[in-house]
């Protein structure tokens, strides 16, 4: 009887940590303040983040503002369901999902070449790295520079052969997206060398 009990209240912390972990941090454009935040045992996005860097060659501050740009690091984030006669919710516009917004179709390859398996997106350690694996298949695949994260965001928002075939210049979405992914690395970057 006191392992079932033991075994009950673990799953109850388990389950309480991680719907914890899926709450976007307070004050997400100070990247200090957010790994701040998410620093323990359980969770150390910092450290995460510093592994993507490593294992891919793109910089914590880059995959950080792409994160920022496109779910506000909330790991249950959705594109908004289109409605029909405007108050009936209906289908979403694609399968973005998650930390990194990235579609079922991408992920599934991510999963596939990494030999992560059981990656999800709703993991921020997944998340970060399928970004990072992202932008180094940009970097080999197009030559843009690791560091580039308005090009890089291009690529991550149009897809790779949209990428290719410049679809973004005619998308002032994107652009916008990587302007404000542009803007948001520079700033993290700045941060990052004054945390403490």
């Amino acid at each position: 009887m006191g392992h079932r009990r033991t075994a009950i209240l673990l799953a109850i912390v388990l389950l309480g940590l991680a719907g914890c972990a899926s709450r976007p941090p307070q004050s997400i454009n100070d990247v200090c303040a957010v790994f701040g935040q998410r620093s323990g045992f359980f969770n150390d996005w910092y450290s995460e983040a510093k592994r993507a860097e490593r294992r891919h060659g793109i910089p914590v501050h880059v995959l950080m503002a792409t994160m920022r740009v496109e779910s506000g690091f909330d790991g249950d984030a959705r594109p908004p369901r289109s409605k029909i006669l405007g108050i009936i919710p209906w289908k979403r516009p694609s399968s973005a999902f998650g930390y990194s917004q990235a579609l079922n179709g991408t992920w599934d390859q991510y999963r596939k070449e990494t030999g992560r398996s059981l990656a999800r997106r709703t993991d921020f350690g997944d998340s970060v790295d399928f970004i990072g694996w992202y932008y180094a298949k940009t970097v080999n695949r197009y030559g843009v520079p690791r560091d580039d994260a308005y090009s890089l965001y291009l690529s991550y928002h149009s897809g790779w052969s949209g990428y290719a075939r410049g679809t973004w210049r005619r998308s002032a979405v994107a652009q916008k997206g990587a302007t404000r992914t542009a803007n948001m690395a520079s700033s993290y970057a700045f941060q990052l060398r004054n945390c403490r």
